[in-house]
């Protein structure tokens, strides 16, 4: 019994004295913090299930980045600048709150079981009385707000070849050939989705990777892979109930011996999204960096931008705020906006980053290429100063120093 009562003893002592060590640290001022949005933080020697990230009192849900051994949390203004990272043996097991999902051909970006986002991935032929020659893959719709409206549209009539969210280059050379991977109606090529590298779900963020195809048709008797592209999506819960961010990379290269000229034009590559049918040009809006609006804007160049309209139910706005990464070509990007008397005098919406607007680009055989995306899917109103802060977060991640342990 002595010996019982030791042992016990011997474990109560061994439990009291465990150390677990605590490291603070702080969002470092001027960084963009005030918005919220992503933050990572390196772990150096620990590894991320042996860590409790908090903030005051308040367990703070990360996700782990193995390959470089750093957490990812989102951080949200009404938080203090002051993080504290426990580090500790137990398990530290979270709950997947932002998924993707597989579903008739679509992967689905969603959270708390509702789809934000939809990657198409099998092909999708238009409606009945269109060509079949506008099918395709590898674009991104539905983009849905936080409170259900489709902001996206594809196959309209107008325009057959429009699809949601999708960046083909327009006038292209191989040599001595055009090349269109826009506009499908004449066959020259097209953008198809290949295989997906990686798909996640997790806790702050759901992601996938894919690799798409850009074939070229016509160069010779085969189907020719001009580009092959990797398109990376994420998209983050902003720790609140009307907006949510998606970032969307694109990087690709060329196996062609001569590589393949994207020539000067109004649209291709970047970034393009063909709005709700809901807008025109009496409820619909847009706002640059520069102070360019929807008659302005065409042609100028902007590190961010604005589109908006009325909201479904004709009671409220919601929109999208699109960011050009600094390091992306021609930074601050040239924009294609649909004119406000386009399409018949309806003025549907069409928003483009356009890095070729006013300038040729030679692409190499066998270097890489990469343009970097964000966009803020809101409700409500988003002002100018908060489209500034998300920008800097952007372009100037919020940066996490060590000041105590």
């Amino acid at each position: 019994m002595k010996n019982l009562i030791a042992v016990v003893i011997l474990m109560i002592l061994i439990s009291c004295n465990e150390k677990k060590e605590t490291f603070i640290y702080q969002l470092k001022e001027g960084s963009g913090f005030l918005m919220n949005g992503p933050v990572s933080m390196d772990l150096g020697e620990f590894k991320g299930d042996e860590a409790t990230l908090m903030n005051g009192d308040e367990i703070v849900p990360f996700e782990m980045d193995t390959t470089a051994n750093k957490i990812w949390f989102v951080h949200s203004a009404e938080r203090k600048a002051d993080y504290s990272l426990t580090i500790k043996t137990e398990s530290n097991n979270q709950t997947n709150i932002v998924s993707a999902i597989k579903k008739d051909g679509d992967l689905l970006l969603g959270k708390n079981n509702t789809s934000l986002v939809g990657y198409r991935y099998e092909m999708h032929y238009p409606p009945k009385g269109a060509d079949s020659i506008f099918k395709k893959s590898g674009y991104i719709h539905p983009i849905i707000t936080p409170k259900g409206d489709t902001l996206t549209r594809i196959n309209p009539p107008d325009h057959w070849h429009h699809y949601g969210v999708w960046g083909p280059w327009t006038h292209t050379r191989i040599d001595t050939t055009r090349v269109d991977f826009w506009n499908l109606v004449e066959g020259q090529g097209t953008v198809l989705f290949k295989d997906f590298n990686s798909i996640e779900s997790g806790t702050v963020s759901a992601s996938f990777s894919a690799a798409q195809e850009h074939i070229a048709f016509k160069i010779q008797p085969q189907p020719l892979v001009a580009l092959n592209e990797n398109l990376q999506v994420k998209l983050w819960g902003l720790n609140r109930d009307d907006r949510y961010m998606l970032d969307y990379t694109s990087s690709f290269n060329t196996p062609l011996q001569n590589g393949i000229l994207f020539e000067a034009y109004r649209y291709g590559g970047g970034l393009g999204m063909r709005f709700t049918e809901r807008w025109h040009k009496d409820n619909c809006h847009v706002l640059t960096s520069e102070g360019e609006d929807r008659l302005t804007a065409d042609g100028t160049n902007a590190k961010w931008a604005i589109v908006s309209g009325v909201s479904a139910d004709g009671t409220g706005t919601n929109g999208i705020l699109f960011l050009s990464y600094p390091e992306n070509r021609m930074h601050p990007e040239p924009m294609r906006v649909w004119p406000i008397d386009g399409n018949d005098g309806r003025g549907d919406m069409f928003f483009e980053f356009c890095p070729i607007r006013h300038e040729e680009w030679q692409i190499e055989p066998n270097k890489n290429y990469e343009l970097r995306y964000r966009m803020v899917v809101f409700e409500g109103e988003l002002t100018k100063e908060e489209a500034e802060g998300y920008w800097q977060s952007f372009a100037n991640p919020p940066q996490l120093e060590q000041i105590a342990n």
